[in-house]
This record gives C-alpha cells, structure tokens and sequence, in this order.
C-alpha cells in the first residue's frame, strides 16, 4: 500500500489516497503550525502522492483554509487536489466558548439553508478556488429536517459549487435516512461518513458501519491515533498536563482508562514484533478494517507525517489482528445481538446462512 494506491470514496467517481492529509494543525493555536511549517507538511504528503486534503471553516479561525488555499494554487495542483472542508459550528465566535455563553449569531453555525450557503461562500473565498470537491457537515445541529439537509446540499452539487458532500459527527440513523431520500428522490447523496475510529473507539461499527455499507458512503476515520494516545508517549503513572486526553471534552470522556491502557500494552507488543512505532501499527489496523477508505492523519512535523505515512507499508499478520481485535472488542449491545449467527440459525432452521455482503462463511 501507498499514497498512490488511490481507490473511491464511497458509491462515487471521486479518488482519493489511503490517508487524508488533515490540516486542523495548520495556523495559530496550542497545537498549530506556522505558515512555513504548514507548507512543508504539504508538500511532503503532496511528494509521497497524496491527493486528499481535509480542512474546515473553523481551524484556525479560518486560516487552515487560507494556508490551504494558497498552497494549492502556489503549486498548480487543483486539479490534482481532492479538496474538503466543512459548515456546521458557529463561525461567529469559539465553538467552545459558546458552549459556556451565548452572544453568537445563530444563523452562524448549524446545517440549515441559510448558514451551509454564507458558509459555503466564505470558504470558497478564504481557500481560493471556485468550488469544494468534498463538502462536510461537520456535526449535525440536532433540530434541522435531513430533508432540508439532502435539499440544499444535492442544489450546491447540481449548481457546480461543490462535487460531492458527506457526514461528520451525526447518528448512524441520520447518514441512512439522508442517503434513501436521496435515492428514492434521485438527487445527489452523501457519500461518506467522518466519525472518530481507532483501537479504542470501536463504537461506531455497531450502527455507522453497517449504515454506511448499505447506504453506499465510505468511512473516514478521525482521531486514529486517540488524540495520541496510540502513539504510546504516555505515562500510566503521571497524566497530568495531558489536556483534553485526560479530562472532559465535547466529544467524550478520557482516554486514559484501564481498558485503553491494556490495548496499548499489546498495541506496543505488536510493534516490538513489527519492528515499528505504536502509532504505525494503529493506523495500519484502523487502515485494514472493512468499509475505511481513507483515514485522517495530522501533523506537526514532517517527521511525524513522514512516520504516518510509512503505516502505509505495514502488514500486520493474522494472529496480531486478532489480537488487536479481541483485547479492542467492544460489547455490541442490543442491535449487534440481531445479527449473531445463533439468531440466524434460529431464524433459518438450523442453517447457516450469508448475507449478500458478508465477508466470509466463518461470520456466520
């Protein structure tokens, strides 16, 4: 595997590489990167052929889109680029301030009509060019009808100024009802669904995988590496200063759990026995699993996008994946149950019987 091994995003034409250069690192900020910083880590995932860069209208306050938008037109490379970026949280002020006090413009944030068009239009000035390749929700609102949803963004498709949309951060429920209206009424759909996914975060394959393989939409994980977690830099021992590893977060608890600590102690076993970094064998099983097409990486350095890629080449046995995939397991809960192969046999008189996607007669 490489950058260049490109395959399609979803039920589309629209190729991208096993790894998505994510720029949330790019400008100012307790993570950020300079604007030199940014472009060396740009070329180097352009150099080892990657074509697929995620950005949003909040990174930076918007200056991960301008830093993007400027690279790409200094190397000539639009029309090569897959080019993402996101609408959804308030541009009027901090997403996470605003979670403490109002004061914002409303009608700055969420999927409504009115905010995904005046969102849609300061990107596409910010980045430069004069239409998205891939445009994200970046979080469902919570109150806006999908309809509305399907509605605007199959018009933006239609009118030319963004190619295709997808989902990011929504129930797996919502994703599948926008993809059937969207069938049934033959407009465009979405065709991907961006949710956090790793060894430790394996939640979303009871609901959003098996929803996103009916309804045609690639997944792309975020966060493979757990907020760094993975990278096992951590002390069991001392946690503090780890900031929102360790204490609570908009999007869930603390990593440092005792469940996630002894996936990490055979997550660095397999990389003894690979000979690589934690980090590389996480993101080449995160990479390996079925319905992942092309999975977030960050970086602050070249160095550690350089190591990021080099995951690309690894190739983890049969026996390190299950290993990974049974001290990682997750209780599947009630609607996982309904597909046991116990409850089909009960169903089928005894037999074992596959559905058309199964992957293989041994999964039932």
């Amino acid at each position: 595997m490489s950058l260049t091994r490109y395959r399609t995003l979803g039920r589309s034409g629209l190729v991208v590489s096993p790894l998505c250069l994510g720029t949330m690192t790019f400008g100012p900020g307790d993570w950020g990167v300079d604007e030199a910083g940014s472009r060396a880590i740009f070329d180097a995932y352009r150099d080892a052929g990657g074509n697929f860069v995620d950005t949003a209208d909040i990174y930076a306050g918007g200056i991960s889109e301008e830093f993007v938008g400027k690279f790409i037109k200094d190397t000539g490379a639009r029309d090569e680029i897959v080019l993402a970026t996101k609408f959804g949280f308030n541009g009027s002020r901090s997403p996470l301030a605003a979670t403490q006090s109002g004061g914002g413009n409303p009608h700055a944030g969420g999927a409504g009509s009115k905010n995904i068009h005046r969102a849609l239009d300061a990107s596409l000035r910010r980045l430069g060019t004069d239409y998205i390749d891939l445009y994200w929700m970046h979080i469902w609102d919570g109150v806006t009808p999908v309809e509305e949803i399907v509605q605007t963004l199959g018009d933006l498709v239609r009118s030319g100024k963004i190619r295709h949309y997808a989902f990011s951060d929504m129930p797996a429920w919502l994703a599948m009802k926008a993809a059937t209206i969207a069938s049934e009424r033959r407009v465009p759909g979405p065709i991907a669904m961006q949710v956090e996914y790793s060894l430790v975060a394996r939640d979303v394959e009871a609901e959003h995988f098996p929803a996103a393989r009916d309804g045609g939409m690639g997944m792309m994980p975020w966060s493979p590496l757990a907020g760094g977690f993975l990278t096992g830099k951590y002390n069991r021992e001392d946690t503090s200063g780890t900031g929102r590893l360790s204490g609570a977060n908009p999007f869930g608890d603390s990593k440092f759990s005792d469940r996630n600590w002894k996936i990490l102690n055979v997550l660095k076993a397999v990389a003894a026995e690979q000979d690589r970094e934690p980090a590389q064998i996480a993101l080449a099983w995160v990479m390996a699993q079925r319905g992942v097409v092309s999975t977030l990486v960050g970086a602050r350095s070249v160095s550690q996008l350089n190591a990021n890629i080099a995951a690309t080449d690894v190739d983890l046995t049969g026996d390190q994946m299950n290993r990974l995939d049974q001290i990682s397991a997750v209780a599947g809960g009630f609607s996982a149950s309904l597909t046991t192969p116990a409850i089909r046999r009960m169903i089928y008189g005894g037999h074992d019987v596959m559905g058309w996607d199964d992957e293989s007669p041994s999964q039932n």
